[in-house]
């Protein structure tokens, strides 16, 4: 198994694979959380890798090799500039992928932890050559969320530091990425969805009811179109729901 340290355009990322993978290999291009780095989801790449599957693991803006020193609240208020460039440079990989003559036939997977797990969904919403996805601790109600977080950066008492046009300008962005307006969008592609019960951070019940609402468009395929819950969770994954995000991906790619 080789971990290549890579800069695709602006991109720092991880590039896992064996060496007798070529270009009909399926590729996983996963996504780390708010706070979080490429390096600190090998776990995922070292079982993927196992499965017969490449892995890309970029850094998100604002973290690991992008990081700028922002603190807590300031890399906060700009959470959604992170999930919308994370959504626009994923195609950007995805370009990379092919022009780099990694991927041909071979299939393309997204997947991601919370913040990754929310970008993952809104890449659903715009991409169709996405294969399959696994959405762990995830969320298709962006705009919902904006509102909390904004919600939440009040009762510090601070400022926000955007005028009522400018919110009411993130809503109408964040609403054509949110897939829960859209599932037809869906196209029957294979879905994982993970999350834990008790998860303060990403809220568990706006992707259940999502999942729920949007079964009847894999009535033909029930298989493709599944949701694990962990009872006991928190805004963590556990083993358990890794090595099913990992049988996941490969099986449906």
């Amino acid at each position: 198994m080789n971990i290549s340290q890579e800069k695709w355009g602006n991109i720092p990322l991880l590039h896992i694979y064996d060496e007798k993978m070529d270009e009909n290999t399926p590729t996983i291009i996963f996504l780390h959380g708010f706070e979080s780095a490429k390096e600190h989801n090998l776990h995922y790449a070292y079982n993927y890798v196992q499965k017969g599957l490449r892995v890309i693991m970029p850094d998100a803006i604002l973290h690991g090799e992008r990081d700028e020193n922002l603190d807590q609240v300031q890399l906060s208020l700009r959470f959604w500039e992170i999930v919308l460039t994370n959504i626009e440079e994923v195609n950007f990989l995805k370009e990379q992928l092919h022009e780099k003559g990694l991927v041909t036939n071979g299939k393309i997977g997204v997947s991601g932890t919370s913040m990754g797990g929310i970008t993952t969904l809104g890449c659903l919403t715009v991409y169709p050559w996405i294969d399959a996805a696994a959405v762990m601790m995830g969320t298709p109600n962006y705009v919902d969320l904006a509102k909390e977080q904004l919600q939440q950066v009040e009762d510090l008492g601070m400022k926000l530091p955007m005028t009522d046009e400018e919110i009411q300008k993130l809503y109408d962005t964040l609403a054509y990425f949110e897939i829960s307006r859209k599932p037809e969008k869906l196209a029957g592609r294979p879905v994982f969805f993970w999350h834990g019960k008790k998860d303060k951070t990403v809220p568990y019940a706006p992707a259940h009811e999502f999942f729920e609402s949007a079964k009847h468009l894999y009535e033909n395929a029930p298989e493709n179109w599944q949701h694990m819950t962990s009872k006991s969770s928190g805004h963590q994954v556990n083993r358990k729901g890794m090595l099913a995000n990992v049988e996941w991906m490969a099986r449906s790619l």
